[in-house]
């Protein structure tokens, strides 16, 4: 988007961002529903992926059933829920199906509204094409979801760690390129950056590591690595593991993907990292701007992922609850809804 497509000049632009930002807001909740679905080994219940009869539940005691003889042919349930009830059943049997239910919400928010301001006439052409490729990683999102599903169907009880990160990276794009798109239609407020390089050069790397810092707490998430090493600042007394602990798959490269020790303290490092980088890119901003709104959202980021590292802290030390654990998910989408804005205001200044 450019300052010509921008506010005033484009029709309906508010309605655009209002309904952009109803997306992202579905997409946010999106992420939180299906980390209580990996958290509560929800998402091998359903083991066959139907777009369109699927949008329904079993509603008779024999589709129960049914449904029930199913997912006891996969190993999750012969080596970790044997013996489950079909009460016990129905109840992760609802995380993933009101997973996959607002996947498929989501897709009508988005799809029939762009239709809609397609026909009007309300989007240049600059728009429509960013917003088709929005329609189109949605699209990809939903095959994707089933290929993570599958990798947990034959000899595993859980889905591959990889393809998990790669499920959820996908939505946080998704969501990050709608708030991209919404600021964007509004017209740049910032002045024009003077400084060397420009703030907005910081702004975009913080993004970006936002974006792989997230990638790796699926894969933690994935592997189970926050049941281990449950206490912060070091990892069995070290604030380094040892390297025959962290390199222990091979080849070495493995460690980075497979290896629980390796992917928590990689983690871990990156956090760090995000923080240094935010107080960095702050303290630019205060020199360069002080009180100014640049300025302001910097403080605002910092802030976020500070609390985030603190909410990481808390999930380990709790060993993984629950309510805690979303929560430590639930501002990483914060962060990185906050660094989205951030990076395009200062890019449209």
């Amino acid at each position: 988007m450019n300052g010509k497509e921008t506010g005033g000049a484009l029709k309906d632009a508010r309605a655009i961002r209002i309904w952009l930002w109803s997306v992202a807001a579905l997409i946010f909740v999106m992420v939180l529903v299906g980390g209580a679905t990996r958290l509560t080994e929800s998402g091998l219940s359903i083991t066959e992926w139907k777009p369109i009869a699927g949008a329904l539940p079993p509603l008779s005691e024999a589709d129960w059933s049914a449904e029930f003889e199913k997912y006891k042919q996969i190993p999750q349930y012969r080596e970790l829920n044997a013996g489950m009830t079909l009460a016990q059943f129905k109840t992760i049997y609802f995380w993933e199906w009101g997973h996959r239910l607002l996947g498929r919400l989501i897709g009508l928010a988005f799809a029939l509204p762009l239709l809609v301001f397609w026909l009007r006439g309300a989007l240049s052409p600059r728009l429509r094409n960013a917003l088709l490729a929005v329609l189109a990683l949605g699209a990809l999102q939903g095959a994707v979801g089933w290929w993570m599903v599958k990798s947990g169907l034959v000899g595993r009880i859980e889905v591959a760690q990889e393809r998990l990160a790669i499920h959820l990276l996908l939505a946080s794009v998704t969501m990050a390129a709608i708030a991209w798109i919404a600021v964007g239609l509004r017209p740049p407020a910032d002045p024009a950056p003077s400084a060397t390089p420009p703030p907005c050069a910081g702004a975009r790397a913080l993004l970006a590591l936002t974006l792989v810092q997230i990638g790796l707490g699926a894969l933690v998430a994935g592997l189970r690595a926050g049941y281990t090493y449950n206490t912060w600042p070091l990892m069995d007394g070290r604030f380094v593991p040892p390297w025959e602990h962290l390199a222990k798959l091979s080849p070495v490269w493995l460690n980075l993907l497979d290896n629980p020790t390796t992917v928590q303290f990689q983690h871990r490092m990156v956090g760090y990292a995000l923080a240094a980088l935010a107080l960095a890119h702050f303290v630019s901003l205060f020199r360069l701007a002080p009180g100014k709104p640049p300025c302001a959202r910097a403080r605002a980021l910092l802030g976020l992922v500070l609390v985030q590292i603190m909410m990481g802290v808390v999930t380990l030390l709790s060993v993984v609850q629950l309510h805690v654990a979303l929560t430590h998910q639930a501002v990483a989408m914060a962060v990185l809804l906050m660094a989205t804005v951030h990076a395009r205001r200062l890019s449209a200044a």
